[in-house]
């Protein structure tokens, strides 16, 4: 049985199965779903679609932004304007409910300020945030975007990602120094990384902003791949990395429940 057969949820007994809607679709559905990253070639063997043809859709989903070009240009990744979708869908009101309720939740029994962060191309993005009432507090606002080799949640991203797609992204990085603690090394932030990966948490030791600190945990998809990480971040004159750890239990509690609303 072709790939292509076997995608039902796309399909109905009245779908034109040949159609360039449902191909293109199909492929685009591959594309963002698969928990690795694949290559035309790859589509190839699992579509029972012509070579060229899968070549002119793809290149036709590429031209609307809908996938892209990892830094190699062969695999391919869900595009600008597919995320952009993507990221409006997380934020309709109806389903962002359930997820501000697990924020406000943590947010509450810590004390601090707590962070959703998603994934965004070389960089990243503050999706949702649950502000404290502090006086002295770091702000970042949604929409922010942070760099990855010094935040805890861009350290945990890199960490959990496939070792192929984590060295592309690390030579192309500039590893700038924002603070004396930054790791400005790829051989030291590495060795970090490897630790991170077993643990499953990242920190962030005034690595970004000096008197800040910060812990993160990740938020698996059903395959187990990090879709995102669930990150607290607080001053260090109220914190230190060890007191924020206490708290980690409890936020990959939080994580958990948090799978099923993204």
């Amino acid at each position: 049985m072709s790939r292509q057969a076997g995608r039902g949820h796309l399909m109905s007994k009245d779908t034109p199965t040949n159609s360039t809607l449902f191909r293109a679709l199909g492929l685009l559905e591959e594309v963002v779903t698969t928990p690795h990253m694949i290559t035309a070639a790859d589509l190839e063997k699992r579509f029972d679609i012509p070579k060229p043809t899968i070549h002119r859709l793809l290149k036709q989903l590429e031209e609307q932004q809908l996938i892209s070009r990892d830094l190699d240009g062969r695999h391919l990744l869900p595009g600008q304007r597919f995320r952009r979708m993507s990221l409006g869908a997380l934020a309709n009101e109806g389903l962002k409910a359930p997820r501000r309720v697990l924020l406000e939740r943590l947010a509450k029994e810590v004390g601090e300020t707590c962070n959703l962060t998603l994934l965004d191309g070389h960089e990243v993005m503050y999706y949702d945030r649950v502000e404290t009432n502090w006086p002295v507090r770091i702000q970042l606002a949604p929409g922010s975007h942070l760099p990855l080799h010094c935040t805890a949640s861009g350290k945990l991203f890199l960490a959990l990602m496939p070792l192929h797609r984590r060295r592309a992204l690390l030579a192309s990085l500039a590893l700038e120094a924002h603070t004396p603690c930054t790791l400005t090394s790829q051989t030291a932030l590495e060795g970090a990384l490897g630790v991170i990966a077993r643990n499953q948490l990242s920190t962030d030791d005034e690595e970004f902003i000096q008197g800040m600190v910060a812990i993160a945990v990740p938020v698996f998809d059903e395959v187990g791949q990090i879709q995102a990480t669930l990150a607290i971040h607080a001053p260090r004159l109220r914190h230190s990395i060890e007191s924020l750890l206490e708290w980690a239990p409890l936020m990959r509690q939080i994580a958990s429940e948090l799978e099923g609303t993204l």
